[in-house]
């Protein structure tokens, strides 16, 4: 249980509550202790700063929060204005919205620093959309509604985050507090010791500049994780622009200059770069129902110049991200699938599997160590339920038929292209004399062979993995478990 002192008049009481305390909840709770038969109210705290919705989330989370004082925006008699050593106006003299008027303190800076601060903010906010009637209303009523100071407030804070990042010095802030005041001399607070500390104040942190970098960094933060989250639950077929700078063309005509020119050309720099320069557009083709099967018509490159799936995933997600399971796989991930298959009721082609999978030499017959314990992997995560079915574990083999096929040496490629049945969702085709012998990989979709670029198996099953970002497709039911892994 937490509590707020609320001072309102010559009366103070005390609010409890448990879990998050939002504005609104607060004032009801003041309007019900206090009998206020409105909600129309001004919070502030015990540096005489006004508390909005935006503040009053972080403040509540200060341990020493002090006495909360409210008023009533049209009292004349409220104890704020009674209290203040210095000259405030009435509210009843100026629209109800208006923050009080005070008269400047000396400050500790020189006049030639504070005209240099003053026309910061003011070249500022006039480069600022709204700029212009802040100073246009400062100038005709010699203060602000207190909805002209928070549009003044986010202006500033925007330029400030832009420039200086969302955790700016305590200088910087100091800087702009001041200038606000040099610039705007009737918003200054005489009773405290310079005049700016309700815009900020570095000894405890709080002001208006102060509040509203929170609430940016907090969005900022939030952001980030949402980022985070879509990225590793979205899915591949979710909608996504370039993490990095792709470089990439902005027009339609650029674009189809691009594609004609990759198509025909034999330099493969070339093609690279403008597979980049055409990534955004191609995102928009893949997610489009109509044009999204003519993918590799109008980018057939894929087809003959490995790594353009690699490359794709990397301006998707960046190198960081992309470099994580074959980082993982060999050090943390073998070993803890290895254990855990030590438990499981083995049959023969799971058995060959297991044993294959912790072979430290080379593998005679059979799947190599790295793709025997993949496809052990697939056996110890099955797929979800689907509806009222029961899923139920996948055999050694069927494990195998989902992940990868293998195809003997001279076998027609095209031929086994034509014998699918119906589009599915890729998978890897392994070409060699034996299934631990493999000369080649293919990632195989939409009845399609395209070419890794490499003949390591992890490699490939990590290309196969980001195969089905890079072309927008979903996942195979019975391999979800494992690719969200």
């Amino acid at each position: 249980m937490q509590t707020v002192r609320v001072k309102y008049k010559d009366h103070q009481k005390y609010i409890c509550y448990e879990g998050q305390l939002t504005f609104k909840s607060f004032l009801d709770c003041v309007a019900k202790k206090f009998d206020i038969p409105t909600l129309d109210l001004k919070v502030f705290d015990v540096t005489k700063t006004e508390v909005d919705e935006e503040v009053f989330e972080f403040l509540i989370q200060k341990q020493d929060l002090g006495v909360l004082e409210i008023c009533l925006p049209q009292d004349p008699n409220d104890s704020l204005s009674s209290s203040a050593s210095a000259s405030v106006s009435s509210y009843s003299d100026v629209d109800s919205d208006d923050t009080i008027i005070l008269q400047r303190s000396p400050a500790s800076t020189t006049k030639e620093e504070d005209s240099l601060l003053a026309k910061m903010i003011e070249d500022i906010l006039k480069n600022k959309p709204g700029g212009e009637r802040i100073m246009n209303e400062y100038a005709r009523t010699k203060s602000l509604t207190d909805a002209r100071r928070r549009d003044m407030v986010k202006m500033l804070v925007a330029q400030m985050t832009s420039d200086h990042g969302t955790s700016p010095s305590r200088r910087v802030k100091e800087e702009y507090a001041k200038g606000i005041t040099s610039l705007f001399p009737n918003l200054a607070d005489p009773r405290s010791k310079f005049g700016f500390e309700h815009y900020y104040n570095a000894e405890d942190g709080s002001g208006y500049l102060a509040w509203r970098l929170k609430f940016v960094q907090k969005g900022a933060s939030e952001g980030q994780k949402k980022t985070l989250r879509q990225s590793l639950t979205g899915g591949p077929k979710a909608d996504r622009g370039p993490f990095t700078e792709a470089n990439c063309l902005t027009t339609e005509s650029l674009c189809c200059e691009a594609i004609a020119l990759m198509k025909h050309s034999a330099d493969e720099a070339i093609v690279k770069e403008k597979m980049k320069q055409t990534f955004t557009y191609r995102q928009k083709m893949l997610h489009d129902p109509v044009k999204s099967s003519e993918i590799f018509t109008a980018f057939p490159r894929f087809l003959d110049i490995p790594g353009m799936i690699e490359q794709d995933f990397n301006l998707m997600f960046g190198d960081v991200t992309s470099a994580k399971f074959l980082e993982k796989w060999p050090t943390v991930y073998k070993k803890k699938v290895l254990d855990q298959s030590r438990g499981l009721t083995q049959t023969g082609d799971l058995q060959d599997l297991v044993q294959n999978a912790g072979s430290t030499t080379e593998v005679e017959n059979g799947w190599d160590s790295d793709m025997s314990s993949m496809m052990v992997l697939v056996h110890l995560l099955p797929p979800s339920t689907q509806g009222r079915k029961r899923p139920g574990k996948l055999s050694a083999r069927q494990a195998s038929e989902h992940l990868v096929k293998f195809l003997k040496t001279g076998t027609s490629i095209q031929g086994h292209l034509d014998s699918i049945m119906e589009s599915r969702q890729p998978y890897l085709l392994a070409v060699g004399t034996q299934r631990s012998v493999i000369h080649k990989y293919f990632i195989v979709i939409d009845k399609h062979a395209i070419p890794c670029k490499s003949t390591d198996c992890l490699v490939c099953i990590d290309e196969l993995f980001k195969a089905h970002f890079a072309f927008g497709t979903s996942y195979n039911q019975d391999l979800t478990n494992v690719y969200n892994l």
